[in-house]
C-alpha cells in the first residue's frame, strides 16, 4: 500500500537531513508498503500492533548497526504471506541532505552457500552498513530505554556509542575491529595455541582501537556536557552531566597520549586471568556511562521514572543541537517511539517546538492522535491501522 504526500519545498529546506520516501518489503508486519513524506516531522498514530514501531525499526536500519531493536537480521522477516522479492526482507529510502539526494537500500538475502547475508547499497553501489554513517546520522528513544539508567551497563554503552556515531562515523568501524580482535584473542586463550607473537599482535589491535573508541566517547561527552550546560534549565527538560566510567577510562584519563601503550600492557598482564574467566575482563567494552541530574545533584538511577525520561529527552535534544552545530545545520534524524505518552502537556509542547526549531525530521509514534495536536500544520500526521497510512490534514 502506498500513501502519497506532495513534497513541501519550504519544509525540505528546514529539514536539511530527511527521509522523503520509505518502502518496505516483507519487513515484519508489512508485506509491501510505501510512505512518501514532505521532509517535515512525521507522526504515526494508531492502536498497539498497528505497525508504527516497525516503521521506526526499518528507518533505524538506514544507519550503522543492528537498529533500534538490536535484533537478529532474520527477526525482521515477515511471518506470513510475503510479496515477491529477491530479498528475505528489504528497506529502501530516498534521503535528502541540503539539496543532495541519496538512494539507500538494505535487506537480507540468501548467500551463495545458502546462508543469509545483509546487503547494503548506496546510490546503487554495494557498501557496508558502517558506510551509511557518512550519509545518515540518527538517534532514537524507545520505551525500553526508560530503564536505561537502572539496568546493565551494556545498554548505556550502546546509547553513548550511537551518539558518538553522529560526530564520528568511523567509530563503528573501530568498534568492529576491537570486537573482532577481542573474540580472536579469547579463542586463542581458550583453545590455543597461545603464541606470544600472535597474542601481541591482537592486543596491539585491541589497544589501538580501544584507545580510539575511548577518545571518541570522551570527545562526545565533552560536547554534550558543553551543550547541556549552555541549555541549562532554560527549557522544560532538566540539565544533565555525563561521564565515562570504568577501569580503562580511568587509565585513559590518567595517561592521555600514553594510553595505547598502557592498555596493551594491561591486556598482556591479564592473559591468565582472561583465560580462566573465559572473557576479556578489562577494556572499553566494559565502560559505563554515568549521568547526573545537575540541579538535584543526584545520579540518574536515583531519580524518579519521570525524571529519568526527561533526562533522556534532554540528552537527545542536546545531542541534536550540538550535531546540528557541528555539521552546518544538519540535525540528525530522531526516532521517538511512544514519546508523548509519559510527558505532561508542557513538556510535549516544548519537545515539539524544539524539534521544529532544530529543523530536524523526527519520526514519532503514539496511540493517541490528540497528544500531537501541537504539531498540526507543522508535521505530516498519519493515522496508522493494519499497516495502512491515512494522512490527516
Amino acid at each position: 500500500m502506498e500513501t502519497e504526500r506532495q513534497p513541501d519545498e519550504s519544509a525540505k529546506a528546514t529539514a536539511r537531513l530527511a527521509v522523503t520516501r520509505l518502502q518496505l518489503t516483507n519487513f515484519r508486519s508489512y508485506a509491501s508498503a510505501a510512505l512518501n513524506v514532505s521532509g517535515r516531522p512525521v507522526v504515526l498514530a494508531g492502536p498497539n500492533g498497528a505497525g508504527k514501531t516497525n516503521v521506526l525499526d526499518a528507518l533505524s536500519l538506514l544507519s550503522p548497526g543492528r537498529g533500534l531493536r538490536g535484533a537478529k537480521l532474520s527477526d525482521h522477516v515477515r511471518r506470513g504471506p510475503s510479496a515477491p522479492s529477491e530479498a528475505l526482507w528489504a528497506v529502501a529510502a530516498s534521503v535528502t541532505r541540503t539539496g543532495e539526494s541519496y538512494d539507500i537500500g538494505t535487506g537480507l538475502a540468501v548467500g551463495p552457500g545458502g546462508g543469509e547475508k545483509r546487503i547494503v547499497r548506496l546510490n546503487g553501489v554495494t557498501q557496508t552498513s558502517a558506510d551509511l554513517g557518512d550519509v545518515v546520522q540518527m538517534t532514537w528513544l524507545t520505551p525500553a530505554m526508560d530503564r536505561l539508567f537502572t539496568e546493565a551497563a551494556s545498554g548505556r554503552r550502546r546509547f553513548i556509542d550511537r551518539l558518538v556515531l553522529g560526530f564520528d562515523p568511523a567509530h563503528g568501524r573501530r568498534a568492529l575491529r576491537y570486537e573482532t580482535a577481542m573474540r580472536e584473542r579469547a579463542r586463542l586463550l581458550k583453545y590455543g595455541p597461545r603464541d606470544p607473537m600472535w597474542l601481541d599482535s591482537l592486543e596491539a589491535q585491541l589497544a589501538e582501537s580501544g584507545t580510539a573508541m575511548m577518545a571518541a566517547r570522551a570527545e562526545t561527552v565533552t560536547r554534550l556536557n558543553r551543550m547541556l550546560a549552555e541549555r541549562g534549565e532554560k527549557g522544560a527538560f532538566p540539565c544533565a552531566e555525563l561521564a565515562m566510567t570504568g577501569d580503562a577510562d580511568t587509565l585513559f584519563l590518567e595517561y592521555g597520549a600514553e594510553t595505547e601503550a598502557r592498555l596493551k600492557e594491561a591486556f598482556a598482564r591479564a592473559r591468565v586471568i582472561d583465560a580462566e574467566a573465559g572473557q576479556t575482563t578489562f577494556g572499553p567494552h566494559r565502560s559505563d556511562l554515568a549521568v547526573r541530574h545537575t540541579v538535584k545533584r543526584a545520579d540518574a538511577k536515583e531519580c524518579s521514572t519521570g525524571e529519568q525520561k526527561a533526562l533522556l529527552v534532554s540528552i537527545i535534544l542536546a545531542d541534536a543541537w550540538e550535531l546540528s552545530r557541528a555539521r552546518d545545520g544538519h540535525a540528525p534524524l530522531l526516532l521517538l517511539d511512544e514519546i508523548a505518552a509519559h510527558l505532561d502537556e508542557r513538556r510535549r509542547a516544548a519537545l515539539f517546538d524544539e524539534i521544529v526549531a532544530l529543523g530536524a525530521q523526527a519520526w514519532m509514534t503514539g496511540t493517541d492522535l490528540s497528544l500531537f495536536e501541537h504539531l498540526i500544520g507543522r508535521a505530516d500526521i498519519f493515522a496508522v491501522d493494519n499497516g495502512r497510512f491515512e494522512l490527516r490534514e
